[in-house]
């Protein structure tokens, strides 16, 4: 967008409004051309108009619900129409959910290649999380999941009452996902490289280890040893380690501090982690941002060789990377395939781990904010094209954070989601404002896409 059309203030809104459009077809362009090879024209056209209209209904409860959807992509006197123009892309056979996985997984690529172009260190970050629906039970998919939403509401409030100590498991599906960003902040917007959902039972039961490994799989053909993976401590065990070391790839993974290891200082007898750094002063201090609590933490860092508690031979040597975050927080005890023998590299590790949290933002935007826990499909293949639309939806968002889309980004955040508080002012990423601002303005400026494009019901 021209700086002499964002000068002219509230006034540029039409041409910001079709600016922007014209941004997420060109985002699209890929998909586009895929599905034009599938299906009808019509269902393309369709596809756009689905994901601006995710962008523009704002509602946690009933984001996914095609009835609310379809009054957004015609309008609303033809919302039946535009409800229907949905339906029929989601319940097309010609095409699958696999093909906007496959997208995900190619511009993700691109980006890799251009963190290498500006020397950057690539991290892919890996977690799990689920999708809950406590009050479903038709579905032959849903599964029992940990409701994660139970345990914040039953978190212990002195002066009210004892929550239960069990964990609370509510129908759902369980969901991985996979984060491609760089280890420098300044070098870009996360990328969303995968995500897939799974259940436990019904007729597409799946087991998350064959899930893990599939995904693993393809990391190590596609990418081979150009990205280095963060995982958190659900992914430390010797199955998982062993299956990293044979590719071979390279890692970081949070390690419990009960979990044991080999260490010369410990002789021949493995001895759990925390005992591994026990009486060793730390290399180097500086302070570390916790993004949990925003705060400064004055953190220590050191590192020692280990090996498996079961590579008596100590034939592929490991480093044990341990951050000490000041007293009243526990240490991290990071494992990595890194060689680690200078303070800077020690740092490194850390950092990388510190960017983890990452994912955890976008769990918490895709489940408040585009509303991913409100589907009512009842396909699963339809439930899976459903969710990566929204999911393709989240990416062109962040695409939007990128440098060069700054001075667009402040006109918007300026003109159309005005805030006077200092935290929304001061957020680094004020991705739930940017969403807000190009919904009322798409609302304003743009006419409802899919309207009045032909089609008929087949």
């Amino acid at each position: 967008m021209d700086d002499a059309v964002l000068a002219e203030g509230v006034q540029a809104s039409p041409q910001v409004a079709r600016a922007l459009e014209a941004a997420l077809t060109q985002f699209l362009t890929p998909v586009m051309e895929w599905l034009d090879t599938l299906v009808d024209k019509r269902l393309v056209r369709t596809l756009v108009a689905s994901i601006i209209a995710l962008l523009e209904w704002r509602n946690r409860a009933h984001g996914l619900l095609l009835s609310e959807l379809g009054a957004y992509i015609c309008d609303p006197a033809h919302a039946p129409a535009g409800t229907k123009r949905l339906s029929n892309l989601l319940r097309s056979p010609k095409w699958e959910a696999n093909g906007l996985s496959l997208y995900l997984w190619r511009h993700a690529t691109h980006q890799l290649a251009a963190l290498e172009t500006a020397d950057e260190t690539p991290l892919l970050i890996w977690d799990t999380s689920v999708l809950e629906k406590p009050e479903s039970l038709a579905s032959p998919d849903l599964g029992a999941v940990r409701s994660s939403k139970a345990r914040r509401l039953t978190h212990r409030k002195p002066g009210f009452y004892q929550p239960p100590t069990r964990p609370l498991l509510v129908p759902g599906w369980r969901w991985i996902g996979l984060l491609l960003v760089g280890l420098r902040g300044a070098s870009g917007p996360p990328c969303v490289a995968h995500m897939r959902w799974w259940t436990t039972r019904g007729p597409r039961a799946s087991d998350q280890d064959w899930e893990q490994r599939e995904i693993l799989q393809v990391c190590a053909q596609t990418w081979r040893r150009r990205v280095l993976h963060i995982w958190d401590r659900g992914y430390a065990g010797r199955a998982w380690l062993d299956l990293a070391l044979a590719f071979p790839l390279r890692f970081v993974v949070r390690w419990p501090k009960r979990y044991q290891l080999l260490s010369v200082r410990r002789g021949v007898e493995p001895v759990p982690a925390w005992r591994v750094a026990q009486g060793l002063r730390a290399w180097d201090y500086r302070l570390l941002w916790d993004a949990r609590r925003h705060v400064q933490r004055r953190t220590g860092v050191l590192a020692i060789p280990v090996w498996r508690r079961d590579d008596l031979l100590r034939q592929q040597p490991l480093w044990l990377v341990v951050a000490r975050r000041g007293q009243g927080q526990e240490p991290w005890y990071l494992l990595t395939s890194e060689p680690v023998t200078t303070a800077e590299q020690a740092w490194h590790i850390v950092y990388a781990y510190a960017r983890r949290w990452q994912i955890e933002w976008a769990w918490r935007y895709g489940k408040s904010e585009l509303a991913l826990e409100s589907p009512r499909v009842w396909s699963w293949e339809r439930r899976q094209k459903f969710l990566l639309l929204a999911t393709l939806a989240y990416a062109f968002l962040l695409s939007l954070l990128r440098d060069e889309a700054q001075p667009m980004r402040q006109w918007l955040l300026g003109y159309w989601c005005h805030r006077t508080g200092k935290r929304s002012r001061a957020a680094a990423a004020p991705l739930y404002r940017l969403r807000s601002a190009l919904s009322r303005l798409w609302l304003a400026y743009l006419p409802s896409p899919g309207y009045p494009i032909p089609q008929n019901s087949g």
